[in-house]
C-alpha cells in the first residue's frame, strides 16, 4: 500500500466508526468499538468485545457514556499523564473526545484541552459529547497529527491513545508533538508497540493497519525516534499483553481474504503471538 492508500483507509475506518455511533445514539441501535470492533478487522458492525480496547476505563467517572462507547484506544493516557489544574494538554488524534473531556476535568480552573482528529465526523461526534457532558474548557480542532494547527510552545502536555501507530509520518508526528510542547513540556501517549517484528507481508494488510498492529514502531525504535525529535528521558512502558484467546478473538473478525496467500487464521494468531503490546510512552522536552 502507498502513505496515501494507508491514510485514506484510517480516514475511512475512523469516519465510519464515528458515524454508526452517531447512528446509535439518535436511536439506530448499538454499534461496537475498539480497535477490531465495528467492522474494522473484518465481519460485520455487530458488538464484539476488542482485547484492546476493553476495560480501560472506569464507566462511573467518565463524562460522556457515548464517548465511553467511541473510544478507540488501547490505554488511559489521563491516569498517567499526572495532568493538574492550570495545564494545557492537546490529544493527537481525539476521536470521540472521551480523552480530551477526562482531560479537561483534570486541569480545570486555569486549563484548556485541545482535540485533534483527522475526520469531520469524529470532531462533529466529540463535540456532540462535550455538550453532553456540559465541559467548557475543551476544543477540538480538524486536522492532521504530522501537522498540528497549534503555534509553537502552546501546550504543557500532549497525549494521544492508540493514533500514532496509525501514520504513515510518525517522525512528522513527534517532532509536531516537540514544537507544540512549552519547555518542559511531558509526551504521555498510549500506543501499541511491537515487542518483535512481524512478517513483512502482514504490513500490507490494510485491515491490521487500521487495527493498530501494522503500523506499529518496535519499542527500542520509538525511543530513538522521540530522541531524534529532541526528547530526553523517553522511555516504553508495556501496560498491557495479549495472550492466544485475545489474539482468536481478534482473529475471528478477520477476513481471511484479506491475509497474503498461503496464511490462514491460524497462522495469523502464530505470526502475532508476543509479537505486540499496548504501552504508555513517556518523554519530556528540555
Amino acid at each position: 500500500m502507498s502513505d496515501d492508500q494507508v491514510r485514506e483507509a484510517v480516514r475511512e475506518r475512523y469516519a465510519s466508526a464515528a458515524t454508526a455511533v452517531l447512528n446509535a445514539s439518535q436511536g439506530g441501535g448499538s454499534t461496537a468499538t475498539g480497535c477490531c470492533g465495528d467492522g474494522c478487522c473484518g465481519g460485520s458492525a455487530v458488538d464484539v468485545v476488542d482485547p484492546i480496547s476493553s476495560g480501560l476505563y472506569d464507566a462511573d467517572d467518565v463524562p460522556s457514556g457515548t464517548a465511553l462507547s467511541a473510544s478507540l484506544g488501547c490505554g488511559n493516557p489521563t491516569a498517567l499523564a499526572e495532568l493538574r489544574p492550570g495545564q494545557d494538554v492537546l490529544d493527537l488524534g481525539s476521536g470521540g473526545g472521551l480523552d480530551v473531556l477526562l482531560s479537561a476535568r483534570r486541569v480545570a480552573p486555569g486549563g484548556t484541552a485541545y482535540g485533534l482528529d483527522m475526520t469531520t465526523e469524529m470532531v462533529e461526534l466529540a463535540r456532540r459529547n462535550q455538550a453532553e457532558a456540559g465541559v467548557g474548557n475543551a476544543t477540538f480542532l480538524q486536522g492532521a497529527i504530522e501537522a498540528v494547527p497549534l503555534p509553537d510552545a502552546s501546550v504543557d502536555v500532549v497525549i494521544s491513545n492508540c493514533v500514532i501507530n496509525l501514520s504513515t509520518d510518525k517522525d512528522a508526528v513527534l517532532r509536531e508533538a516537540f514544537r507544540v510542547l512549552r519547555p518542559q513540556g511531558r509526551f504521555a501517549v498510549s500506543d501499541i508497540v511491537l515487542l518483535r517484528e512481524i512478517p513483512e507481508q502482514l504490513r500490507g494488510v490494510v485491515r491490521l493497519w487500521t487495527g493498530c498492529i501494522s503500523g506499529a514502531l518496535r519499542d527500542e525504535e520509538y525511543v530513538d525516534r522521540l530522541t531524534a525529535a529532541g526528547f530526553e528521558d523517553a522511555a516504553v512502558e508495556v501496560t498491557r499483553g495479549y495472550d492466544r484467546d485475545d489474539l482468536w478473538a481478534m482473529a475471528e473478525v478477520t477476513d481471511a481474504t484479506e491475509l497474503p496467500e498461503g496464511m490462514g487464521l491460524p497462522e495469523l494468531v502464530e505470526a502475532l503471538d508476543g509479537a505486540f503490546a499496548s504501552a504508555f510512552v513517556r518523554a519530556r522536552k528540555p
